[in-house]
């Protein structure tokens, strides 16, 4: 023990100043032993996904960086089931998310939607070691997320149909929570690819419009192409610089291959340039540059990209899980198909709703056939069409097969009735036709009970068969062959083959024949389509169907998760809100 009795005042006042550091270190120290016991440890980044996670099924909301965490449901139950621990730690993955988000272009659809650019600087902060606890959870949420935007708008589109048409029956449903929560595997083996991959529709026509599509921007990144300038009508013979714009302008899309000397002279390579082109935009192939061929020759490339667009997205809609076995009404494009275990087996044209009495897209099955059939003049038809045509000439009924009849099916006199004074509203009758070859409904129509009151028909109209563009109904579907359908669809019944259908036919008794086992009957609307060769086909939009698609294609980001999860109340998930989140 030090003795400092002895030290001199002098001496005291140059270790007073010691004494005090010494003092002002202890209670240093002493503070930060004090700081250092109050402090809790740093959560865990199970603890902050679990926070996290808790705060979505509360309703709140929860952002990374600038981007809003949009799956309420799917991602909470993804975490759940792995007990709230960190997804994403295989590299492998990430990178194959990244790549899918900026591939997203070739389905037509916009990366941002799926929070690239938040990921892309998230990520680099980790590599750069600018990193914590929270920033890994946060940026493992927004990589789930990113994932469950991804595969929802791969699977289900990203534009509502219902929205676009309140009749829609096709809507889809996620039914197997367990089986969906279980993909969470691939983030962790490194199949992402694999696994968005198999949410896209797999029938080969959604690959080739991806293909179509990439082949058309690349023409738009090299400056697509000229319009050819208006003018008289371009035919063989002809020559000029107008013939030389057309020689240019189908070079571009590969209509003709190779440049001619006689660059402004229309001559039949040119001609057969031209013909491809009207086949491959739904007109008439007659080798001459009209009004409709130039129109179609001077649509931007951009507009094309986005009737591409459009045709994916629909894809997205209805191509996933389709029977085996089913028939296929191309609206658009004016055919009616037959596939049977798969495989196309049959085709013919068709004759679809004029534009102001749209044939309408939806599902149904067929169940039974009928021949001679009468025909019951619909409402809007009746108050359109036939009521002024017979006000406007009595013959009209007596010239058609027509009766007029009570609502229990009695004749009633027409010469009876006072026309002038009904409308189609206040028409207290109806008016049927009777079998037939002159019957609206021809020989024979294939029924599929629907509220839409359309089904498959002959026609005696058979002449419009020869036109290019065949919208020409009141909705129902006139098909070319309707007794090669009949024999297919009756095939293995010798009692009710093709000929015998036929004899039936021919007795003009009405009958009715069951189907034995019903078959879907799917109406869609497509625009687009491919030749034999593989080429693309541009359809007219005659009902001006794909500019609403193109609009919720280019709008923010939108996902209605809770809408196409059945049963969701009833998985065990706790939500906050009603299906139908919108973002």
């Amino acid at each position: 023990m030090h003795d400092y009795s002895n030290i001199t005042a002098q001496q005291r006042t140059l270790l007073q100043p010691f004494r005090v550091r010494v003092w002002l270190f202890a209670c240093l120290l002493l503070l930060l032993n004090a700081t250092a016991r109050a402090q809790p440890d740093e959560p865990s980044i199970q603890q902050l996904l679990s926070d996290r996670i808790t705060r979505i099924e509360a309703g709140e909301t929860v952002t990374v960086a600038d981007s809003e965490i949009a799956s309420r449901i799917l991602l909470p139950a993804i975490y759940r089931a792995h007990e709230y621990t960190p997804l994403w730690h295989n590299p492998r993955s990430v990178e194959q998310l990244l790549a899918a988000i900026r591939g997203s272009e070739l389905d037509g659809l916009d990366p941002s939607d799926y929070n690239l650019r938040t990921l892309e600087t998230l990520l680099q902060q980790r590599q750069n070691g600018d990193t914590d606890h929270v920033a890994d959870a946060e940026l493992d949420l927004l990589l789930t997320d990113s994932l469950v935007r991804l595969g929802y708008h791969l699977s289900f589109g990203k534009v509502d149909p219902e929205a676009l048409d309140p009749d829609w029956n096709m809507t889809r449903y996620i039914e197997d929570m367990d089986a969906l929560v279980r993909q969470a595997v691939a983030i962790d083996t490194g199949n992402v690819d694999v696994l968005l991959q198999s949410l896209r529709p797999q029938i080969p026509a959604y690959a080739r419009l991806q293909t179509a599509l990439a082949e058309y921007r690349e023409l738009q990144a090299r400056g697509g192409w000229a319009p050819v300038a208006p003018g008289e009508t371009l035919k063989p013979g002809m020559s000029g610089e107008r013939v030389a714009a057309l020689r240019r302008r189908l070079l571009v899309t590969g209509d003709i291959t190779a440049e001619s000397s006689e660059a402004r002279f229309f001559d039949a390579s040119l001609e057969a340039g031209v013909r491809k082109f009207q086949l491959r935009h739904g007109l008439e192939d007659d080798g001459i540059v009209g009004k409709s061929t130039l129109a179609a020759l001077n649509v931007p490339v951009e507009q094309r990209i986005d009737q591409l667009r459009a045709n994916l997205e629909r894809a997205r809609w209805v191509l996933h899980d389709l029977p085996e076995t089913y028939i296929l009404v191309d609206i658009a494009g004016f055919r009616v198909t037959y596939i049977r275990d798969g495989k196309i087996i049959w085709q013919t044209r068709a004759q679809v709703g004029q534009p102001y009495r749209k044939t309408p897209v939806f599902r149904a099955s067929m169940t039974y056939l009928e021949l001679n059939p009468t025909w019951t003049v619909p409402p809007t038809i009746l108050r359109e069409d036939v009521l002024p045509a017979i006000k406007r000439d009595p013959a009209y009924l007596a010239e058609r097969n027509m009766q007029v009849i009570d609502y229990d099916g009695n004749p009633v006199d027409p010469a009876d009735i006072e026309w002038q004074r009904y409308t189609g509203r206040n028409f207290p009758y109806l008016i049927r036709q009777g079998p037939g070859p002159e019957n609206a409904l021809g020989r024979i129509k294939f029924m599929f009970p629907n509220k839409h009151i359309v089904y498959l028909h002959d026609t005696p109209r058979k002449s419009l068969f020869g036109k290019t563009t065949r919208a020409f109904s009141s909705g129902c579907i006139r098909i070319e062959h309707p007794y090669e359908l009949a024999g297919l669809l009756l095939e293995g019944d010798p009692d009710r083959d093709r000929e015998k259908v036929i004899a039936a036919v021919d007795t003009l008794k009405p009958r009715t024949i069951s189907l034995k086992q019903p078959v879907s009957v799917i109406l869609l609307y497509w625009t687009t389509g491919f030749t034999a060769d593989g080429s693309v086909i541009f359809k007219q939009d005659i009902y001006r169907r794909d500019p609403a698609i193109i609009r919720g294609l280019n709008a923010g980001f939108r996902f209605r998760e809770g809408a196409i999860i059945k049963d969701y109340l009833h998985s065990g998930i706790p939500l906050a809100a009603e299906h139908g989140f919108s973002l």
